[in-house]
């Protein structure tokens, strides 16, 4: 709140975040330790005006001093509660250290002003996993504030064709359910590529080769079956078999994701083909909406066989569900949900960071707290689940399936309908 000097108040500033407090960036630092440093003016004014006198003294000024002060006369000014000023001399040698604090700031704040700022995210991911995602990363970065929108991958994505259409795109970074989304930005030049991300321990097929976008997680898709079943399938081909027929459920790639990602994997693998659709599809296999469904048909007994994603047959199983996930002997497809930089981005240094924090071990980590898989070697897998090593992924071409897509679904509507 600020008040002219005789005069009412003419302004009323409302801070919010989702943590409650307030952030400077390092070109606001040296702005308000500027505005100190004026005619009539004082380090006490101007944190007075900035709310939280003492905030300001720890996020602005001390720092800014930290920049020409030695730890003890730092200590030796701390201790002068509110940098009193009584005297012209005590003002004189204060400008003075401010002085050389604005020039040492303005110098050293070039590489520094890479990680400063606002962050704009646009996510897929469940709230309570986006929620952390960025509190770990503040926590890393404290000097950058991140703003989050989430939605699902295809409003999230009818968001942004909007904001392009109109010449305004909002994110820094895109942090999003599957790699075809991804290759279809990338064709029409909305990712900005980062060579210099380090890439240790992901497998090549885990990132764009042009580096415009990189695997976060894995999720995998793989067998599910009901623990009264007449079997437990190892295989693809055991959904095929007579005793499975008309007991198998699938999601369907006209609504998930995942599962359009599965179709593609699947007929882009010469042992399985459209051939191996046909087969299920003779074999009376339904599709029908997302993989939520198709767990609760498999645990209610309404059907023995299903197509899922690994983490939530996993986690039920672990709260007592009759089900059971099975990670095929040929090998699994998976969404990756990758991070990508968009060619627009505003702070694309600290979007950068955000890319480097979940390619990370501790940003890997995080995923492994989440429930899901890493998508980086050498991180061990959560409760549950094999072996990261232990899980074979299947060949996939994102490009071919973004190009394949329209029919694809055509394709996979005829045989099942929808």
């Amino acid at each position: 709140m600020s008040k002219a000097p005789d005069g009412p108040f003419s302004r009323v500033e409302v801070i919010t975040s989702v943590q409650r407090r307030r952030r400077w960036s390092t070109a606001e630092k040296i702005r308000l330790v500027k505005e100190a440093m004026q005619p009539g003016r004082s380090v006490s004014f101007v944190s007075t005006r900035r709310v939280w006198s003492r905030r300001f003294h720890q996020a602005v000024i001390m720092p800014a001093l930290a920049n020409v002060l030695d730890r003890s006369t730092i200590e030796h000014e701390r201790h002068i509660k509110g940098f009193p000023m009584r005297s012209s001399s005590s003002l004189s040698s204060l400008s003075g250290l401010l002085a050389a604090a604005v020039l040492c700031v303005g110098i050293q704040s070039a590489p520094a002003m890479a990680e400063d700022g606002k962050l704009v995210l646009y996510t897929s991911q469940p709230n309570e996993d986006a929620q952390q995602t960025v509190d770990a990363f503040e926590k890393a970065h404290p000097d950058i504030e991140v703003e989050w929108v989430r939605d699902g991958t295809t409003k999230m994505m009818a968001k942004l064709q909007a904001e392009f259409a109109a010449g305004s795109p909002q994110p820094d970074v895109l942090l999003i359910a599957d790699s075809v989304t991804m290759e279809g930005l990338k064709r029409d030049d909305r990712l900005m590529a980062y060579e210099d991300a380090d890439t240790t321990g992901f497998d090549d097929g885990l990132y764009d080769g042009d580096k415009t976008y990189f695997s976060t997680k894995l999720i995998t898709t793989g067998l599910l079956n009901n623990t009264r079943a007449a079997m437990t399938p190892t295989s693809w081909n055991d959904l095929t078999k007579p005793e499975a027929k008309g007991q198998v459920t699938m999601p369907s790639p006209l609504t998930s994701g995942a599962a359009l990602v599965h179709l593609a994997t699947l007929t882009q693998n010469p042992d399985f083909g459209w051939a191996y659709y046909e087969k299920l599809a003779e074999n009376s296999a339904i599709a029908s909406g997302g993989n939520g469904g198709i767990l609760k048909s498999v645990a209610g007994g309404e059907k023995a066989y299903g197509v899922i994603v690994d983490f939530l047959p996993i986690r039920e199983a672990a709260k007592g569900a009759p089900v059971n996930f099975t990670f095929p002997q040929e090998g699994v497809s998976a969404v990756t949900e990758p991070v990508a930089i968009l060619s627009t981005a505003k702070n694309p240094d600290a979007a950068k960071a955000f890319v480097d924090f979940l390619l990370s071990e501790e940003g890997q980590k995080l995923a492994v707290s989440q429930g899901y898989l890493p998508a980086r070697d050498g991180i061990e897998a959560p409760e549950g689940f094999p072996k990261r090593d232990a899980i074979k992924l299947m060949p996939f071409n994102a490009a071919k399936a973004l190009a394949d897509e329209e029919a694809n679904k055509k394709r996979f509507s005829e045989l099942f309908g929808g």
